[in-house]
């Protein structure tokens, strides 16, 4: 009973390697990235970059777990629940109060120490900010927040 059992769970372990959800890469670069349009120092660049950019822009760098079902599933559901959150490379198409608004986020999620998430920080060094990088990406929010008020409405 428990070879079966055995059995059957790697016969669906390997039919489900066949059921993959579409990968979050985009064919164009974007024309709508906030750090195309606001002061973004380079440090702040890399920061996003390597904390934020796989499940809040348009082109998710896959790690070689991503291959192996059901964890890509689990993967592809928080890029769309990220990107739908917050996308840096769509922030441009924003309303200005929206945009004002997911900064605030941001910073308010960065500030709890609710992003980036703990299991993605965990499997991705580069994405354990310190205190003072996170005081850089909210210093940063806060100007681009500042230079939104300033525009013409």
């Amino acid at each position: 009973m428990v070879k079966k059992t055995l059995l059957l769970l790697l016969l669906v372990f390997v039919i489900i390697q066949f059921f993959k959800p579409a990968k979050n890469i985009s064919a164009t670069a974007s024309t709508a990235n906030i750090t195309d349009y606001y002061t973004t120092s380079d440090e702040v660049k890399t920061l996003l970059k390597d904390a934020c950019y796989d499940c809040h822009s348009n082109n998710t760098e896959y790690p070689w777990y991503s291959n192996i079902q059901p964890l890509s599933w689990v993967l592809s559901n928080h890029v769309v629940k990220g990107k739908k959150k917050f996308n840096f490379d769509d922030f441009m198409n924003y309303s200005q109060k929206r945009k004002d608004h997911k900064l605030d986020e941001l910073v308010d999620e960065i500030k709890e120490g609710e992003m980036p998430l703990k299991p993605y920080s965990l499997l991705h060094k580069e994405a354990r900010l310190t205190d003072v990088q996170k005081q850089q990406i909210i210093d940063w929010a806060n100007n681009v927040r500042t230079q939104i008020a300033q525009e013409p409405k």
